[in-house]
């Protein structure tokens, strides 16, 4: 069954495609790319993270994290604050602007996925997201195992929170 053609991955893959060019599309309407977006997202979600908590999350560079900070800090959608336990830590969180900013966003997201999903019941997309967030904590059991420098790094957070 899972050698079917067309592949499950590969139907799954053209599925995320379509549905990232509509998030680029409707979110470069608010001046966001689809990375940022997330970013806003999970940070309204868990109060604050760190730059380097980010960049787990998201299976990105630092460096690549860090220039999504930035941006998001010049736009005044988030603010930096040094932890309390660590003061080389700083904590990222939404600014009033940035939580405006994402609940409009989150508006046009619900459309696209009402959109994409329009042809589902609820029960269906229930089911659709289960097996999807089963799927992805083999990956999250997978990359906590030890591994050796240079390797995948390890994802932070629960699998279902947030995104």
């Amino acid at each position: 069954m899972l050698s079917q053609k067309p592949r499950t991955i590969f139907l799954l893959r053209l599925l995320q495609l379509n549905i990232y060019n509509l998030l680029v599309e409707r979110l470069g309407e608010f001046e966001l790319t689809p990375i940022q977006y997330m970013v806003l997202s999970i940070l309204a979600s868990r109060g604050s993270w760190s730059t380097a908590e980010l960049a787990r999350r998201f299976h990105i560079a630092p460096q690549s994290m860090n220039e999504v900070v930035a941006t998001l800090r010049r736009k005044k959608l988030i603010e930096r604050r040094e932890s309390a336990e660590h003061r080389r830590i700083l904590h990222i969180r939404l600014t009033a602007s940035g939580t405006r900013l994402l609940e409009k966003c989150d508006k046009a997201v619900d459309r696209i996925e009402r959109t994409a999903f329009k042809e589902f019941s609820a029960e269906e997309i229930a089911l659709f997201r289960a097996l999807m967030n089963r799927a992805l904590v083999k990956f999250a059991a997978r990359e906590q195992r030890p591994r050796t420098a240079g390797a995948l790094r390890v994802l932070d957070g629960s699998m279902s929170s947030a995104l």
